[in-house]
């Protein structure tokens, strides 16, 4: 997820970038997203009156960050039968062939094509997510939270996301009518992330 950098077998090190005149300094290096410390979550609206949230609780990625985000990379592999929405039902509607079909879709996977500074500590990062076995272009914005040494020694770096998608794009496509208007749920669903990511030795 974006600010991800490329894979070189140079000395990890912190760099600077400059971007419409604001010096940007990230901590370069190799880096694997912490599951205890990271939530991808997402928000659908529920009968046209409500939302309804969830996230997933078993994933693994890694980021790459250089100076220059023109040259990050990001690796994300979601288990879509970890969904949880807080009601067991919903999950295995969720999980069946209505909507994941996790039996022959086990996994959601994301590979960054693109990375970019929008200014300051934002930042986008474009790539390939494959759902259901279809894959379609999609684009995360995210901010930079900072760089910290954790009391283990960990060298972190966190970042906030934000994404919105169609999923109908995805061949996700069930619904059901409401005898009011409209239908049960949206095809709009709003992805947020909030990721915490470790330094590799």
């Amino acid at each position: 997820m974006g600010i991800f950098s490329r894979k070189d077998k140079t000395p990890a090190t912190t760099a600077a970038s400059s971007v419409s005149g604001t010096t940007l300094t990230a901590p370069s290096g190799h880096y694997t997203i912490d599951p205890a410390h990271t939530t991808i979550g997402f928000t659908a609206r529920h009968a046209m009156v409500t939302n309804v949230k969830g996230g997933f609780g078993d994933f693994t990625g890694s980021l790459h960050l250089a100076g220059d985000p023109a040259g990050s990379s990001a690796t994300l592999d979601v288990r879509m039968d970890s969904i949880d929405t807080g009601n067991a039902d919903r999950d295995n509607h969720l999980k069946s062939a209505d909507f994941f079909r996790t039996d022959e879709f086990p996994e959601m996977t994301f590979r960054s094509t693109k990375a970019e500074s929008l200014g300051g500590d934002d930042y986008r990062v474009t790539g390939d997510l494959s759902i259901l076995g279809v894959t379609r272009q999609f684009s995360i914005d995210l901010e930079f939270n900072g760089a910290a040494t954790d009391p283990f020694g960990n060298e972190r770096v966190g970042f906030e996301g934000k994404a919105e998608l169609l999923r109908s794009d995805w061949g996700l496509t069930w619904n059901a009518a409401l005898e009011t208007g409209g239908v049960l749920v949206s095809d709009k669903i709003k992805l947020h992330f909030d990721v915490s990511a470790i330094k590799n030795a």
